[in-house]
């Protein structure tokens, strides 16, 4: 990884990166941008004022176990309502149906000893996030090479939002269970995945996702199966775990249907969230609404005709399509990985309404790192880094330090 002038010095410190064990080079990096990020959160903790969802007195601790960290506990200590909470109009409100409960179990689990449930959360978060760096750089080395999958775990741990590294939010537990699936998918374990899809599924959501992936990736192999010979237990597994995801995506929408006597409970409450935004969003869910809504509020927010949104929205589905289809450092990342992105922003395309937290849930796309630290020149990577790290305290600042506005939402 590491790139100096030519002299003795410098290969010696090159020959001793190198010959250092590939776990020990990943917790190095691991560490040193965790300390950075440690450094961002305390200097928004002493810049969060009145005027800050935090207050005056806000700490490291408070930011972790703020916005969504609060909705894991309150599912840790009070479970899930078995009685929809609605308001004066009869709508469904904010709840805990919206969160996966792995995450917010096992941070009880882990944090009772210790006495406290965000100590738990904190470890898993900061726990997953190293694991999830050893296993995005074993993903990633068999096609861009060691020195380009070791920059890639360095944009990833210090990427814009990497402070969901110390909070507790079921991020970096869902990318752990998310890069294995990916890195048995690369390696044919396909068996793997019977273990490795409820765990994202309970975790986060997305594994609907993940179930599109598998299509694709099934239909590839098909095509390919004279380069590449597609056994029949292989084919059967991918077959079999393709239904598996879907069955357990919308598993979870059964379950909290069956407790709560409501089969809207889970779609509605994730709606709940968006007349945040939109007041008169409409009652039901339909595919791709929320985008196409988000269009027009923020072109009409920022001042801009409707159309102007639409446009918007039509040329970055072109772009990343583009991007996943030509780009040569994308396409050198290999099939299965542009599968996964594709598949995971038809998801979001499909699902969610976009706003502030759409910087978070673009965060599964992480394998593309992959791509950015392909140039080998030492300034296009020490760019990247630095604009990393410039986002990391743009989205610090905003998210934490001034949390004012209604859209500073991580």
């Amino acid at each position: 990884m590491v790139e100096l002038t030519d002299g003795p010095a410098s290969r010696a410190v090159t020959h001793g990166w190198r010959a250092t064990p590939v776990v020990a080079r990943i917790a190095i990096v691991y560490i040193v941008s965790r300390l950075v990020t440690t450094g961002l959160l305390a200097l928004a903790a002493t810049l969060s004022g009145p005027q800050s969802r935090f207050g005056e007195d806000a700490t490291i601790g408070t930011f972790a176990l703020g916005w969504d960290a609060q909705w894991y506990w309150f599912v840790a200590v009070h479970g899930y309502p078995a009685e929809l909470p609605t308001n004066e109009a009869g709508q469904v409100t904010e709840n805990q149906w919206a969160f996966m409960p792995i995450y917010a179990y096992l941070a009880q689990w882990i944090g009772t000893p210790l006495g406290s449930w965000g100590a738990g959360a904190v470890i898993i978060s900061l726990v997953a996030g190293f694991f999830s760096c050893w296993v995005l750089f074993t993903l990633l080395r068999p096609r861009i090479g060691d020195i380009a999958a070791m920059w890639s775990v360095v944009f990833f741990a210090s990427a814009p939002l990497a402070a969901l590294f110390h909070v507790g939010y079921a991020e970096s537990l869902f990318l752990l269970w998310l890069f294995l699936a990916l890195w048995a998918v690369d390696r044919r374990r396909y068996a793997w995945l019977y273990l490795l899809i409820p765990l994202m599924g309970y975790t986060r959501p997305g594994i609907l996702a993940f179930a599109l992936f598998l299509a694709l990736h099934g239909i590839h192999r098909w095509v390919i199966r004279r380069r590449e010979p597609l056994r029949v237990g292989e084919g059967v597994h991918i077959v079999i775990t393709g239904f598996f995801a879907v069955a357990i995506g919308f598993s979870w929408q059964i379950l909290a249907a069956w407790v709560t006597r409501d089969p809207d409970a889970y779609l509605a409450t994730e709606l709940a969230w968006r007349r945040n935004w939109i007041p008169d969003a409409q009652a039901g869910f339909v595919p791709g609404e929320g985008f196409v809504s988000a269009s027009a509020f923020w072109a009409s927010a920022w001042g801009m005709p409707e159309w102007a949104g639409y446009a918007g929205l039509a040329l970055l589905i072109v772009g990343a399509t583009a991007v996943l289809l030509f780009e040569p450092h994308v396409r050198r990342l290999g099939t299965d990985i542009r599968f996964w992105s594709a598949s995971y922003l038809v998801y979001l395309l499909l699902v969610f309404f976009p706003q502030s937290s759409i910087f978070r849930l673009l965060v599964p796309l992480a394998p593309l790192w992959g791509a950015m630290a392909q140039p080998r020149s030492p300034w296009w990577r020490g760019g990247v880094l630095a604009a990393c790290l410039l986002g990391q305290w743009w989205w610090i600042f905003h998210m934490y330090a001034v949390a004012s506005e209604y859209w500073q939402i991580p």
